[in-house]
């Protein structure tokens, strides 16, 4: 007598939805992105104050974050208004890959950009 039972989904493939991954992409790569502009912007102004507080830091971080939403809209505009069909359709594979890796690379490395900047502008004043 055999024990074991077939697996109904063996042949179940799970699909990957670009609209989904798109928007779950986006939201991540913005709370990666807001956590080191803060971080880098702090250490930046720690390391920079000579006593004096000044509020254009805050400012400037505030529009930075502001900022980099509507970069990051842009990156999930094209992939929300996939039809049903396309939305699941593995040929896109390479052009969703490509879209991600340029949001992670901004969400990443923009902040450590920026920072630098304003450290350098900060050493000059």
């Amino acid at each position: 007598m055999n024990d074991v039972l077939p697996h109904k989904h063996a042949h179940t493939q799970k699909v990957r939805d670009w609209r989904k991954s798109a928007s779950d992409h986006v939201a991540y790569s913005l709370l990666v992105y807001t956590a080191l502009q803060i971080f880098g912007t702090v250490h930046a102004m720690k390391s920079a104050t000579d006593g004096s507080v000044s509020i254009l830091p805050y400012l400037a971080l505030i529009v930075l974050v502001a900022g980099i939403i509507p970069a990051c809209r842009w990156f999930e505009k094209r992939w929300v208004a996939l039809s049903d069909e396309e939305s699941t359709d593995p040929a896109l594979a390479g052009d969703f890959r490509r879209d991600m890796t340029l949001l992670w690379g901004l969400a990443i490395g923009l902040p450590f950009l920026l920072t630098g900047i304003f450290k350098f502008i900060a050493a000059a004043s």
